[in-house]
């Protein structure tokens, strides 16, 4: 009958970390993120300025601008562009590439329609930014 009787052996506290309860909320936290991003990726995305903002001072180069006029053709800078034509170019566009950003500037008679459809385009294009230009309100007189 051999026992252990030294007087350390059922003193012995474990120094270990439990790990398991950490898993388990990062693994409901990692289902959570997985469910909610692609409802987060679906329609349009626009970040639309105030129309009292100041204006910004841009220090990079000018960004491209696409816009729209009353009679919807479609301009890429000054370039007019088809629409069957407008998702090649933008795919093409080697600033585009880089930058993925673009700014939009539609007359205000066209239908809404028709301005989601172009922003879906750019989407389709892989252009991550749309900037929305607007003028800024006429001064008040008083």
């Amino acid at each position: 009958m051999s026992m252990n009787t030294s007087p350390n052996a059922s003193d012995t506290t474990m120094s270990e970390i439990n790990v398991t309860p950490m898993v388990d909320v990062m693994l409901v936290l990692l289902i959570i993120f997985m469910v909610t991003a692609p409802l987060m990726q679906q329609g349009v995305e626009v970040d639309l300025p105030q129309t009292h903002a100041q204006l910004l001072e841009n220090k990079n180069e000018q960004p491209i601008i696409l816009s729209l006029d009353k009679q919807r053709k479609i301009f890429l800078g000054k370039t007019e562009v088809s629409r069957e034509d407008l998702e090649a170019k933008l795919i093409h566009n080697e600033k585009l590439k880089k930058e993925k950003k673009i700014d939009l500037q539609a007359d205000r008679s066209l239908d809404y329609g028709f301005v989601v459809d172009v922003m879906a385009v750019l989407r389709r294009a892989g252009i991550e930014q749309v900037g929305m230009l607007t003028e800024p309100p006429p001064p008040e007189r008083n």
